[in-house]
């Protein structure tokens, strides 16, 4: 699920930074509020433990503060901040180097088939399970098809925004991509037999 950024307008944002730079604490908070549900829902898809992914986020907001004065604007505040939020998650995946494994099935025809719009109990519940166990193929996905996966399907990221962000050709990025949706369709095998 993607969750909209706030923007509110670049000036505000850029009003913002400014008011950062020149140590303004509530400033820096209000860019905080702006961006931790994205920042907290990116390192989650990335790590798959909620509470590692609260401090994750909360490392990337001090390594953000931090670092405010080599911003240049040149991209977005937000490419600059799922940057951030991305070497943070990449840096705790290698530290836990999780395994893997490997099945076949079409990752959009299972979503396809099980999440229906009717709203009962039982397809809530239905849905709620499909979610679940597509959080944890994602999480048995190796880290870079992971973050490759995560900021294009689930954060909604063009190539281009992923390319500034992760530092990576977008050909490579696409094809992270394309192999991480092919790990995860063998993955979800068991959803569609299920």
């Amino acid at each position: 699920m993607v969750m909209p950024v706030d923007h509110r307008g670049s000036d505000d944002e850029a009003k913002l930074i400014a008011r950062s730079l020149r140590q303004d604490p509530d400033a820096f908070g209000q860019l905080v509020e702006r961006y931790a549900t994205v920042i907290v829902n990116l390192a989650y898809r990335m790590v798959g433990e909620r509470t590692e992914a609260e401090d994750l986020a909360q490392e990337t907001f001090v390594a953000a503060f931090k670092a405010l004065p080599t911003f240049r604007a040149e991209s977005k505040f937000s490419t600059w901040l799922y940057r951030i939020a991305a070497n943070k998650c990449k840096d705790w995946l290698r530290a836990k180097r999780p395994g893997q494994s490997v099945r076949d099935v079409d990752v959009e025809e299972v979503l396809d088939d099980r999440v229906v719009e009717e709203r009962t109990p039982e397809r809530l519940l239905s849905q709620q399970q499909v979610a679940a166990q597509l959080d944890r193929a994602i999480q048995r996905l190796p880290p870079l098809y992971r973050e490759a996966f995560v900021l294009k399907h689930v954060e909604g990221l063009s190539y281009e925004e992923m390319q500034e962000i992760l530092s990576v050709n977008a050909d490579t990025l696409k094809m992270r991509v394309y192999k991480g949706r092919l790990q995860l369709s063998r993955e979800l095998v068991e959803l569609k037999e299920a």
